[in-house]
């Protein structure tokens, strides 16, 4: 995996945690601005928006590069509408560049051994 391929997968991972924070706490304040007078809806929605904005624009980064089959790319957009599903794609992409780092560098011993 090159340098710009792991670093597309590190910024979508690093922005789908808070992305799916943002998508609770703008549920919990929808629900708050509707039984009591609390609304900070207004604030949440642009948190989440832009949130959400940087999570499609790092997810189609990562998936040019990757070059992930359609049933892999659909599932990381689908988490990202899905309200806890940041969580899952975020552990999903800690493991895909640990399993990354490890090939790399048992690649890297076996090129030592040959040589």
């Amino acid at each position: 995996m090159d340098i710009k391929t792991a670093t597309a997968l590190r910024r979508l991972r690093l922005v789908s945690a808070p992305e799916a924070v943002s998508f609770l706490l703008l549920l919990v304040c929808s629900v708050l601005k509707r039984t009591t007078d609390f609304n900070a809806v207004p604030v949440m929605g642009a948190v989440h928006g832009v949130l959400f904005v940087l999570y499609v624009v790092f997810w189609a980064d990562a998936w040019n590069r990757t070059k992930w089959p359609l049933r892999t790319a659909a599932l990381y957009f689908v988490l990202s509408v899905l309200p806890t599903g940041g969580f899952f794609a975020e552990r999903r992409l800690r493991r895909e560049a640990e399993d990354a780092v490890i090939a790399s560098r048992a690649r890297a011993e076996a090129a030592v051994k040959t040589s």
